[in-house]
């Protein structure tokens, strides 16, 4: 019995000394960057510039892999169900918490997800066709009051949080728009390029240099208050539509049971990253605060925006997708 108890001692020993120096080689193949929208979108966008730099300091490639459905919540059940060695993360905008209050999950939003890292936060832009003839917020509540349901608005899915923002504006305007569903900003924007929708309530990073190229016309921002890249824009609440306020964060995710060590590792590339001058410019000029929080930061954030959103969806009377 004791030549047994000393063979089970030393290969649990073993084993616990290999995982650790797995740990600390870590990473030794490439890693697995989800994307839960179609290219083109802010958290493509971001995703891409992030893998960049996590593939020159992890010296190994971080492939970003797109997988868009149901608003983000494809890509999310992907990494929820990943094995937690450090080889598959998310990354996830706001929409994260609007999903969890839209869609009936078959995870935790908060208790099945490991964050990782914070990357920023930046406002929507609410911006038109050119060829439709709004110039403000004003403007744009009474044409939806006069005619109710006519203004289509795009959105990177149902349930996003792009999707509950135009929820948010009509609960507070009390308008109606109607909500048009895409896989993500990218064929959105499209679409509203090609004057099939009339708005959108668009991520800063593809929004914003349509609007510097005057291809769209942007009327306000989402945020508290203005844009530092665009601060002649004003606030929608601003622009009359009292305590209107959605704030967008991109973060990273991994799934639950991950290693503490690999945490603190992702935690510290991450913020690494975003203070490198070329990142941190691109980030800032389209309106980014670089936010460098850690992981039990994200978590509160997470839950905080969940139980918001589950609110509006509530009181909006927006239809549980399943």
């Amino acid at each position: 019995m004791r030549r047994m108890m000393r063979y089970v001692v030393a290969a649990l020993l073993a084993s616990a000394f290999h995982s650790a120096l797995g740990q600390n080689d870590y990473p030794t193949k490439s890693v697995r960057l989800i994307v839960p929208f179609a290219p083109g979108g802010g958290t493509d966008i971001v995703a891409r510039l992030l893998a960049q730099k996590l593939t020159e300091s992890f010296g190994q490639t971080v492939i970003v892999d797109n997988r868009a459905g149901g608003g983000g919540a494809m890509g999310v059940e992907i990494t929820v169900r990943a094995t937690p060695d450090g080889y598959t993360a998310i990354t996830m905008s706001g929409s994260y918490a609007t999903n969890a209050a839209i869609y009936k999950l078959s995870y935790d939003p908060v208790r099945d997800i490991q964050p990782m890292g914070m990357i920023g936060d930046t406002a929507f832009v609410v911006a038109m066709n050119p060829g439709v003839p709004l110039k403000s917020i004003a403007e744009l509540v009474a044409y939806a009051k006069a005619k109710p349901g006519a203004l289509n608005y795009g959105s990177s899915g149902n349930g996003s949080i792009a999707h509950l923002c135009g929820e948010l504006f009509d609960l507070l305007a009390h308008t109606r728009m109607t909500h048009v569903a895409y896989k993500g900003t990218g064929p959105a924007l499209n679409d509203l390029l090609a004057g099939q929708i009339q708005l959108i309530f668009g991520s800063a990073p593809p929004t914003i240099p349509l609007v510097r190229a005057n291809r769209l016309r942007a009327i306000a921002v989402t945020t508290s208050k203005r844009s530092p890249a665009l601060p002649d824009l004003p606030t929608v609440a601003e622009g009359g539509v009292p305590g209107y306020e959605v704030v967008l964060w991109y973060g990273v995710l991994g799934p639950k049971g991950l290693p503490k060590n690999l945490v603190e590792r992702w935690n510290r590339e991450i913020r690494k990253a975003t203070k490198l001058p070329d990142m941190k410019e691109r980030l800032v000029s389209e309106g980014f605060a670089i936010d460098d929080s850690p992981p039990e930061v994200f978590q509160a954030v997470l839950k905080r925006d969940v139980e918001k959103w589950r609110r509006v969806v509530t009181e909006a009377r927006v239809r549980e997708i399943r």
